[in-house]
């Protein structure tokens, strides 16, 4: 199996509030886009690709029709600073729902709620 790009694809029915957070806050770009159906997203610096799709879609099998879980999942995005990541996200007034904190276990991290309720974990690994 030769592969080329690993990328989730989870369930929401926010697909165009996604599309305009993930724009906005972190800088990606869309692939692709039809708002009842499927939103692919890009970052082309770093080669992250994130994907959401609609509830229900017909073309889908059923196992794929009922909106992802909120809880128990996190994506997380390493950046090179954290605390400045931290510093931005607020003034940007992303909503934080667990602030910039240095573990005992070599990260510094903080974590913000997209708008279809995913929890995006942003964080530095320190060197130890």
């Amino acid at each position: 199996m030769d592969l080329v790009a690993q990328f989730p694809v989870l369930v929401t029915d926010k697909l165009k509030a996604q599309k305009e957070f993930y724009e906005s806050a972190f800088g990606f770009s869309t692939e692709f886009f039809d708002e009842d159906f499927y939103l692919h997203l890009a970052h082309k610096q770093s080669g992250i690709q994130m994907a959401f799709m609609a509830p229900n879609h017909p073309s889908q099998p059923s196992f794929l029709h009922p909106l992802a879980g909120t809880k128990g999942m996190v994506t997380s995005f390493e950046v090179g600073n954290a605390k400045s990541a931290h510093d931005e996200a607020v003034k940007a007034g992303l909503p934080l729902v667990f602030d910039y904190k240095v573990e005992e276990f070599g990260v510094s991290h903080f974590m913000i709620k997209d708008p279809a309720g995913f929890i995006i974990d942003i964080v530095e690994h320190h060197q130890q």
